[in-house]
């Protein structure tokens, strides 16, 4: 084959696409473009044991030099696509930052997503957002015995960052806008039991109030004010309120956005020759009945080599069961599935006051969902089961 495809995003969906075309056995020119400086790496410890110092920067590549090489793409790191022109019918131009233009037969967007901030976050030492190897990098030294930790956001980076800043010895303070953090994925009596890990490991919840300012002294951040006028000390604030998918390069491209790159079920845009994968991408689920995106891990890379195979022209539709996994506070939790919002939660086995359970979601009499807590073998025996379904 001596086609030229751009792979835009050094991603893990955008490195998963790029080992799957090779083992197809696409032999022409592969194009890795990332804006980082880094080759693609594994980010789930950057909020846990990497934080921590468990582990080094060492671990992190998500294949060894060998492996690199073996794959070869043509590397372009630290660089950032700035455009995409779609408009000839025989190749398409992806221009990045430095002007360079990289014409290709095949376009496949990996560009990801970045951490939203809060209105107005001025720009502040010790003021941090977490997503990418820099990002922790320069957060690590802050967490340390004694210092005092804000994290603004309950999901999943905000409750990871909080156990590990207590595994540090901070004093940590987490601020949810919402009643009860990350109910709308586990609902209200999950997630009430799911939150309680916070103050079970002596950090404290701050629930259903907004953060309305980040205090500064001196060029350094001092604490955050709430909404309702209290006031938080921190050394340190971390802010953890969601992603915005990268699409902003594809304006003006003809690729179809809505809230994410819109593709199909092989993961092809609305411009021939051109494919999304990973967390960029919104795609049509028979499972949840409506176009989905997914921010989770084992996602990017089923989906990033997915789509892959559909420009191999070996592809297939893809509709996966989602799953997540989060460590906090040493606790293992597991969740799996679409949620619904009438959905009802029967427990399986365990007990909710132990932490120690898996609970299953029904509609109509149907598991949709399954939740587990510290009991992964009959969460995964579920999770089996329900992707067979």
């Amino acid at each position: 084959m001596g086609r030229t495809i751009a792979v835009v995003g050094a991603s893990l969906a955008g490195w998963s696409a790029c080992v799957t075309l090779r083992s197809g056995g696409f032999d022409g020119r592969l194009v890795l473009i990332g804006d980082e400086p880094h080759r693609p790496y594994d980010r789930p410890p950057l909020s846990k044991s990497f934080l921590a110092g468990a582990v080094g920067a060492d671990v992190l590549p998500l294949a060894t030099r060998e492996q690199f090489a073996e794959v070869g793409p043509d590397w372009r790191l630290g660089r950032r696509a700035t455009s995409l022109d779609t408009a000839r019918l025989d190749a398409t131009t992806v221009t990045l930052d430095d002007g360079e233009r990289i014409e290709a037969d095949v376009v496949l967007i990996a560009t990801g997503t970045r951490p939203r901030t809060l209105p107005g976050q001025p720009q502040a030492t010790g003021l941090h957002t977490l997503r990418t190897l820099d990002d922790a990098l320069a957060l690590k030294p802050e967490l340390a015995e004694g210092k005092r930790l804000v994290v603004v956001g309950g999901g999943f980076i905000g409750a990871e960052v909080a156990a590990t800043g207590r595994e540090l010895g901070c004093e940590v303070a987490v601020v949810e806008a919402q009643p009860l953090p990350l109910a709308d994925l586990f609902g209200e009596r999950m997630a009430e039991t799911v939150s309680g890990l916070h103050e079970a490991h002596g950090s404290s919840l701050y629930l259903g109030v907004a953060v309305h300012e980040v205090l500064v002294s001196g060029g350094r951040v001092r604490g955050v004010r709430l909404g309702d006028g209290r006031e938080l000390p921190a050394d340190v604030v971390v802010v953890g309120i969601g992603v915005t998918p990268n699409t902003e390069w594809l304006r003006g491209s003809q690729v179809a956005l809505d809230g994410g790159v819109l593709v199909d079920a092989y993961g092809a845009t609305s411009v021939p020759g051109v494919y999304a994968a990973g967390d960029v991408v919104r795609f049509p689920s028979g499972r949840a009945g409506a176009h989905v995106r997914i921010e989770h891990w084992t996602h990017a890379r089923d989906h990033g080599a997915a789509v892959a195979r559909a420009i191999l022209g070996v592809g297939e539709p893809y509709d996966p069961l989602p799953y997540v996994w989060s460590e906090q506070y040493g606790t293992m939790l597991q969740f799996a599935g679409y949620p619904a919002a009438d959905a009802t939660v029967a427990l399986v086995e365990g007990d909710l006051a132990e932490r120690r359970f898996v609970a299953e979601y029904l509609r109509d009499g149907r598991r949709v969902a399954v939740l587990g807590m510290r009991s992964p073998r009959t969460f995964t025996r579920i999770r089996k089961e329900l992707s067979r379904a």
